[in-house]
């Protein structure tokens, strides 16, 4: 199923040698994800941090009449994901999906994927449940609950078809930069979670973590980039007001998009 998804999107897997520092190398703690000498990760991985935000009434509303249909209870215990969208379809698991305009462009533009969706935002949970009411859309559900936890106690090996995270908080300051997302074991996690043949799609409009991409996803065995470098933005991928905006200051959007090999 996930070779069939790649195929569908017409990307050309580019075949690049990888070649990792040995450990104690300067490179090895560069920007591929691993610290620099001194600085350990954070205990835990975590995939979002909280932020304030108030809920409106239409985001509250949609919370009462759409969540016990939407919003899936987080168990640690492997997803039925057949059962909770009443079909067998692609999965693509999102990570932080903010107010939920792209998920739900997506979501509408690819019906017959299943779209499994993590944000701990509570606003943003209730702006996405409003689309999915707004728009009619059935193929999404959401966990509003760390998507480290989900990952390692709901999905199963081989079990997804892409994963989409857009966006991430960039961390500007180097001293933060050990908080990204995107580091070396979060990927090693989601990798082994695709399907052979299935994608990871980033995106940032911060060029420096574009770079840090690009290297820590270069840098796991199980991904094969699908350009040469950067990705041309897929057609699904719409353009959100935050990006237009961005473009329009001059800022730069990059998007990197790996598979699992075979």
């Amino acid at each position: 199923m996930g070779q069939r998804l790649g195929a569908n999107l017409q990307w050309v897997i580019v075949t690049e040698p990888t070649i990792s520092p040995a450990p104690g190398h300067p490179a090895a703690h560069a920007p591929d994800g691993t610290p620099p000498p001194g600085v350990a990760y954070p205990k835990t991985i975590k995939s979002f941090v909280r932020r304030a935000g108030r809920t409106t009434t239409g985001q509250a509303k949609a919370f009462e009449d759409l969540g016990p249909r939407f919003v899936l209870p987080y168990t640690a215990a492997p997803l039925d994901a057949a059962a909770a969208f009443g079909r067998n379809a692609p999965l693509v698991l999102e990570i932080g999906f903010g107010m939920g305009e792209a998920t739900a462009h997506i979501a509408k533009m690819r019906p017959d994927d299943n779209f499994l969706c993590c944000e701990v935002h509570e606003p943003g949970v209730g702006a996405l449940l409003k689309r999915i009411g707004e728009q009619g859309l059935t193929n999404i559900r959401i966990l509003q609950h760390d998507a480290v936890e989900v990952i390692d106690h709901m999905l199963a090996p081989a079990c997804l078809d892409g994963i989409h995270i857009f966006f991430p908080d960039p961390w500007h300051k180097k001293k933060h930069n050990k908080r990204r997302l995107i580091q070396a074991p979060l990927v090693a996690k989601l990798a082994a979670r695709l399907k052979p043949g299935g994608y990871l799609h980033c995106a940032t409009d911060w060029q420096p973590y574009a770079e840090q991409m690009l290297q820590v996803l270069g840098a796991e065995p199980l991904l094969a980039n699908t350009a040469e470098g950067f990705a041309p933005q897929p057609e699904y991928r719409p353009l959100t007001k935050f990006e237009n905006r961005g473009l329009r200051l001059g800022h730069g959007v990059w998007d990197v998009v790996f598979v699992r090999r075979n």
